[in-house]
């Protein structure tokens, strides 16, 4: 299984690091990740893999959401299942 996180926010030094360390505490992989900094506003997208997950879905996406809050950025974990139901044509 798979999910899309995004983060999104004001630049500043270590967002990648809190975001990857908080999929590490999770057992989750990054399996690809692009970003961008526009300006003064950051923006990352990360494809991750769920089958090596330590912890519930929804306590992953919670601990994530806070994990950016704390850091000052927004972060949205979606299930691959819910990203592609979305995206269907």
């Amino acid at each position: 299984m798979k999910a899309v996180v995004t983060v999104t926010g004001k630049d500043k030094v270590g967002i990648i690091a809190m975001a990857s360390a908080e999929c590490a505490k999770h057992g989750v992989n990054i399996v690809d990740i692009s970003q961008t900094v526009m300006k003064e506003y950051f923006a990352m997208i990360m494809l991750v893999e769920l089958d090596g997950m330590t912890t519930p879905f929804s306590s992953f996406a919670d601990e994530m959401k806070e994990a950016g809050k704390a850091q000052g950025v927004d972060i949205h974990v979606m299930h691959e299942d819910i990203f592609n139901a979305m995206h269907r044509i």
